[in-house]
């Protein structure tokens, strides 16, 4: 026996020492040629090819050349355009499948799978990343990123960080009022929500979600169209509460982004740092110069009081708040353009998968405010300035929204030229060919 483990350990000796390695299956490539390439910029590049080896754009230029075989593909792209991923940087994979009562009334393991099947539904539709801003989506984005389930990307904030009362409460007000060192509420339990307020909760519960896994922090300032306590006007957490949530994100060299409507909700945030304000429809002018002076993100969506509208009931608290926040949408896209904000693409939508299957029409109502290209930069490379903020606490290290060598391959192949025709992003069923995300293709029609 001796003797059988001596050669053994000769043989990985010379193994080791000989230069000597086992052969390597090789990475699978794809060119696609004859497409039009918008580069997630300003640029529209014609007779290139791109070639993808592994999860990365290697090579664009004239006429490349590869040997077919079992590792190779060519895609034929003429008369489509070749454009990056697109992104979502305001989504809730937990909520977009289900009506928000939902939580209250289902288990987790059916929510889970009702935010599993809206994952694989936004990868179809050709979104290859999201910020997911509140919710359980721990579990979700884990199978994603180990290849086990279909989704895109998520950048997670984890369950939302709120106050009594505040837009993450979501007990009907005729709940009793809790005692000290209370017991957490089923909400609070299955990862939706965290009630926390004065400075030392707000901070063991922001330290709870980046141990959890998030990538940015999620912080509710202001009142909120579904939730049943809070009206719009009012400004949530106090200045040192706010402060310590961003205090504690900044120890984890991320950020903390705000769900805020109003002025005051708003300016409350940037007062304490923060960085990314979610919403912003109420703002006035004075508030938008405020959000340029801090150079801060604001992620705006195009809600609007049209057919794609929440189906709110006539009449309701929740309705008249919704018809109180989409009225300031247009005066809002129009503030952020005179003042040249930083401005990313989210969709907040919610409440079914019918509503969130618009997700790429959404996008395109952006035609009334910017031009084609510029929306479909927003949707690519802008939202992922936005999203690579969290730094090291990134876990999509690399660049992408851009087609350019060395970037990651989220690629879509659209049937025509969306900077042309901006609609065509609204159907992707139709008109996204093929889906691509880190080099993976999951939808080819032109086979």
């Amino acid at each position: 026996m001796k003797k059988i483990n001596l050669i053994i350990r000769m043989f990985v000796a010379m193994i080791l020492f000989s230069g000597f390695t086992f052969a390597q299956t090789p990475e699978k490539q794809i060119l696609i040629t004859n497409a039009k390439i918008f580069d997630g910029t300003n640029k529209l590049v014609e007779g290139k090819d791109v070639l993808i080896r592994g999860n990365k754009i290697v090579q664009i230029a004239e006429g490349i050349m590869i040997t077919q075989d079992e590792n190779s593909q060519i895609i034929d792209a003429t008369g489509m355009t070749l454009i990056p991923g697109l992104t979502d940087a305001h989504w809730h994979t937990m909520h977009a499948h289900i009506a928000s009562m939902q939580i209250l009334v289902n288990d987790i393991g059916y929510l889970t799978l009702a935010g599993a099947e809206a994952a694989e539904a936004t990868l179809m539709r050709g979104f290859t990343t999201v910020r997911d801003v509140g919710g359980p989506v721990f579990g979700i984005k884990k199978m994603i990123d180990e290849g086990r389930y279909l989704g895109p990307r998520i950048y997670a904030s984890g369950a939302y960080i709120t106050q009594t009362s505040g837009h993450g409460d979501m007990r009907f007000p005729t709940v009793m009022t809790r005692k000290d060192g209370r017991e957490l509420l089923d909400g609070e339990m299955m990862g939706w929500t965290k009630i926390a307020d004065g400075v030392p909760q707000v901070i063991r519960r922001v330290r709870e979600n980046l141990m959890a896994g998030a990538t940015q922090i999620k912080v509710m300032a202001g009142g909120g169209v579904a939730s049943l306590s809070d009206p719009l006007d009012v400004r949530q957490y106090t200045l040192d509460e706010m402060k310590a949530a961003v205090e504690v994100a900044d120890t984890w060299n991320t950020y903390v982004c705000v769900h805020a409507y109003s002025d005051v909700a708003v300016r409350g945030a940037l007062a304490a740092g923060v960085q990314s304000i979610e919403h912003g429809q109420m703002i006035t002018e004075e508030t938008a110069k405020l959000i340029k002076e801090h150079d801060a993100w604001l992620c705006l969506q195009p809600l609007l009081n049209d057919e794609d509208a929440v189906p709110f009931p006539e009449g309701s608290f929740e309705q008249q708040k919704f018809l109180q926040m989409t009225a300031g949408t247009e005066k809002a896209y129009e503030l952020a353009s005179k003042y040249d904000l930083k401005v990313a693409f989210g969709s907040d939508l919610q409440n079914g998968a019918a509503i969130a299957a618009t997700q790429g029409k959404a996008l395109a109502k952006l035609k009334r405010w910017y031009e084609p290209w510029e929306v479909l930069k927003m949707a690519t490379s802008t939202n992922y300035e936005l999203f690579k903020m969290c730094g090291p606490r990134d876990p999509y290290p690399g660049e992408n929204g851009v087609i350019k060598e060395g970037a990651l391959a989220d690629l879509l192949l659209v049937d025509g030229n969306p900077l042309e025709n901006l609609d065509l992003i609204a159907d992707p069923g139709k008109n996204f060919k093929v889906i691509m995300k880190d080099g993976k293709v999951y939808k080819n029609t032109l086979e």
